[in-house]
């Protein structure tokens, strides 16, 4: 029992001396702003994600210009047209995700989850001339949204709180109202989910 006990307080001493020098370190690297929340002040793997970040960003330089911990397999085209909320920082550490943002911002609500391999486009090529892109549109996911893996989001589409795409939709339009599940391929409304969602 004395044992156990012991291997305890050594693990925890040992975290508290991670967190206490990632306190220092990580901020000379990311914004202070996206080093909070649950996955800083609740636990220990935000730090880790920082710690692999500095790695795969600043000395791979995958993602290098992004003021957050991203994982080395996720594409973010433009960390100023991307707005989430800290906590949230886990849908940067998966793999396979494309956010495609030169030219026109992706929001994401709070408690949103983003599963691997999903693309978010904001701009389209021309099809008349491959080489161009058509004007950007924003792309916002509202609170509590839960986009499958395999799934593409195109350009303009919002949708509203507690929406979850099925896994391998293409979702060509918005689906507001929210409080549903959509899927296919254009996405369609499969189920409402009723008002009584908690947040």
């Amino acid at each position: 029992m004395g044992e156990v006990i012991l291997k305890r307080a050594i693990r925890n001493f040992l975290k508290s001396v991670f967190v206490a020098v990632s306190r220092l370190v990580i901020p000379l690297f990311y914004k202070r702003k996206y080093l909070s929340g649950k996955w800083f002040e609740e636990s220990a793997a935000g730090w880790l994600w920082a710690w692999k970040g500095i790695w795969w960003q600043k000395i791979h330089k995958f993602n290098r210009n992004i003021p957050w911990p991203v994982s080395p397999q996720i594409r973010v085209s433009s960390a100023v047209n991307i707005a989430f909320h800290p906590d949230d920082l886990n849908n940067f550490q998966g793999f396979g995700n494309y956010f495609q943002n030169f030219s026109a911002k992706i929001v994401m609500g709070r408690g949103t989850y983003i599963a691997p391999n999903v693309g978010i486009i904001t701009a389209n090529h021309d099809p008349l001339d491959l080489d161009k892109h058509l004007p950007g549109k924003d792309v916002v996911l509202g609170e509590g949204c839960w986009i499958g893996m395999n799934s593409v989001i195109l350009p303009g589409v919002v949708l509203g709180p507690h929406t979850i795409v099925g896994a391998g939709s293409v979702v060509t339009r918005s689906f507001v109202e929210g409080n549903c599940i959509i899927a296919g391929n254009p996405a369609r409304v499969i189920r409402n989910l009723g008002d009584n969602i908690e947040p």
